[in-house]
């Protein structure tokens, strides 16, 4: 095991030259920061291997094989983030700045500081003479994830699929540590919800807007559709992830309602981060109507996001519509259709997790969780169905509820401690899993 000071002065490093090397996506611009990383990794003795879908935008595919057959431990992370307005930040967001104990820059959460632990890990193992005893370590980097991963994981697992090919994927979506009732949960996502985004459309009679009652204004007829979507909690329906989470909580995950509320009166942010695990969750975010201000409309649409547990599909989402507005008034399309995906949770993966959060800080707990949205583990869980990937990045030093605000965000930073305990992690992880 690479010793603990060097891990974390490499993450560090790495983090800061990644940071400063702007990705922003789009237009992405990958490809620098791919050729480093290929230099860095290939320097260390893997065998690295550039694809791209178009021009100057490539995905990274690294490999250190073992002496035997046995599992492929894939390393997921991607290398673009989004957009940065300098004016609303403390720092310049590609300066990769050391302040405070953080490092400072767009990416430092979401995700190039999982990316450098990830190389940071695997490329000090190697240089110290470490190989998989069997199977096969492997590093995924890829292009294009933060607007859709068509040139990036999804390209990869579509038109390349036997070059990333895995068993195992350790990626993001989960990991920061939180802290309930005196419990310290760290969450490992082991699903994510499916998509199933519709219009709302209503109908009336046109008319001219200086006599209301000329016509059927359909977008008041929108007024009680909004207010029952505005009140609208999930239909509380079981699942593994959900009960898991409850349980680790402490609380009775055979009574999600009596455990919601009880989350709720402990601590609502807690609530906010359950409450999308147990069920269908409808969001209006767009509405149109009349093109003329003077014109009464006769057509009103809504747009709504709309989420489903895994292994649901339109016609839970319609049911759910159905429980709120009744059958009739309103018509109903779907425009995206993404059934939602999950691993295992008791698996060799997650036994090892649960061991390196065991020695890091003992007496907490590791629990699955269900991410609202979806990662590129959606499309290695889509291509190789056996393959168990999860979603972790650890942290103990800055907790979810401080880092979630960032992300994204202004003053993206993270603690230099975290880094460490990621690196940490991933050296284990790949050591313990290929023997």
């Amino acid at each position: 095991m690479p010793e603990a000071e060097a891990l974390e002065r490499r993450t560090t490093e790495l983090l800061q030259r990644l940071i400063r090397l702007k990705t922003v996506n789009p237009p992405g611009d990958e490809e620098e920061a791919q050729h480093f990383l290929h230099d860095t990794l290939e320097t260390a003795g893997f065998e690295c291997e550039l694809l791209a879908a178009v021009d100057g935008r490539p995905n990274q595919i690294a490999r250190l094989r073992g002496g035997s057959d046995g599992p492929r431990l894939c390393l997921l992370g991607h290398v673009d983030t989004v957009l940065a307005d300098p004016g609303d930040w403390s720092v310049d967001p590609w300066s990769g700045e050391l302040r405070d104990g953080c490092v400072w820059g767009r990416g430092a959460l979401d995700m190039k500081s999982q990316v450098a632990a990830e190389v940071a890990a695997a490329t000090l193992l190697a240089e110290e003479g470490w190989r998989p005893e069997a199977g096969e370590l492997m590093l995924v980097l890829t292009a294009d994830e933060e607007a859709g991963a068509e040139y990036g994981a999804k390209w990869l697992c579509e038109q390349h699929a036997d070059k990333v090919r895995c068993d195992l994927v350790v990626n993001e979506g989960a990991g920061e540590v939180l802290s309930f009732d005196g419990r310290r949960c760290y969450g490992v996502c082991v699903a994510e919800k499916g998509i199933f985004r519709f219009t709302l459309a209503t109908r009336g009679v046109a008319g001219h807007a200086s006599i209301p009652r000329i016509g059927d204004n359909a977008l008041t007829k929108m007024a009680p559709v909004l207010e029952a979507l505005s009140q609208s909690p999930p239909a509380l329906e079981p699942a593994p992830e959900a009960e898991a989470f409850i349980a680790a909580l402490g609380l009775d995950p055979q009574d999600l309602g009596g455990a919601l509320r009880e989350v709720e009166s402990r601590d609502p942010r807690v609530g906010v981060l359950l409450e999308p695990m147990l069920g269908v969750t409808l969001t209006p975010t767009m509405i149109s109507a009349s093109e003329k201000i003077n014109v009464i409309p006769a057509r009103a649409e809504l747009r709504v996001d709309c989420r489903v547990l895994p292994g649901g599909g339109e016609e839970r989402a319609r049911a759910r519509v159905q429980e709120l507005l009744g059958a009739d008034g309103y018509e109903l399309h779907f425009d995206e259709s993404v059934v939602g995906n999950r691993s295992s949770i008791d698996t060799p993966l997650m036994d090892a997790i649960r061991e390196f959060v065991e020695a890091e800080d003992p007496g907490s707990e590791v629990t699955a969780v269900m991410l609202p949205g979806f990662s590129d583990s959606r499309w290695f869980r889509d291509a190789f169905p056996d393959c168990v990937a999860y979603g972790f990045f650890p942290q103990s030093s800055m907790d979810l509820f401080e880092a979630a605000p960032l992300i994204h965000g202004a003053d993206e930073r993270i603690p230099v401690a975290d880094l460490g305990m990621a690196a940490r992690c991933y050296a284990r992880l790949a050591q313990e899993l290929l023997r």
